[in-house]
């Protein structure tokens, strides 16, 4: 009996050794992608949406506009694309959010242009791609730098590059809020595969 009940327990255990490999495989991904990658001379920054609060950007939206801010100061020329739309639980949206904490710190408004329409990273990269060939400038010819947090930044390149973008760099903000940041890294590597598969 007891060997019967080890014969039977055998597929559930490959399953479950099968399902941590891919897991930890796409967390390799996901942690491979975590780093800042700048190539060239990016002419465009996409800034990724994330959560408003009432009182301001959340702690992983603050990161990224640090870290945004921080490259800008020595690049200040460069066109930057704030992206998110407004959520049910959002005093306004998150690319006006993203555009008043750049000029309030420095930034020049006519340099920022504004996504309001997305809702997902799918939908930032595609209407940040919508709005430069808005502006007469071809995504396929524009060397893009995507800030985002480390965690987002996989999924972001591969999503950048379906959507025309060919020269893709990455900022890679810190996630300050521990908390934020264990959910999020356990939660990519199935956010990853979901885009993979859905978002084209």
């Amino acid at each position: 009996d007891m060997k019967k009940e080890n014969q039977k327990a055998l597929p559930l255990l490959a399953l479950l050794l099968a399902g941590a490999l891919a897991f930890g495989a796409l967390f390799g991904a996901v942690m491979y992608g975590a780093y800042d990658h700048i190539q060239g001379e990016p002419r465009l920054m996409v800034i990724l949406g994330c959560q408003v609060k009432p009182w301001g950007p959340s702690i992983l939206l603050q990161d990224r506009l640090d870290t945004a801010l921080a490259y800008l100061q020595d690049h200040p020329d460069m066109t930057v694309v704030a992206c998110g739309g407004q959520g049910a639980d959002e005093p306004e949206s998150e690319a006006q959010a993203i555009a008043d904490y750049l000029t309030e710190n420095g930034v020049s408004k006519r340099n920022i242009l504004l996504d309001e329409d997305s809702h997902n990273t799918h939908q930032n990269l595609e209407n940040a791609a919508k709005l430069l060939s808005e502006e007469n400038m071809d995504p396929a010819q524009t060397q893009v730098v995507v800030v985002s947090n480390g965690f987002h930044l996989t999924r972001a390149r591969m999503l950048a590059q379906r959507c025309g973008f060919d020269e893709v760099s990455t900022l890679a903000a810190p996630e300050s809020h521990l908390p934020s940041r264990l959910k999020m890294y356990l939660r990519e590597p199935l956010a990853l595969v979901k885009s993979f598969m859905v978002d084209r």
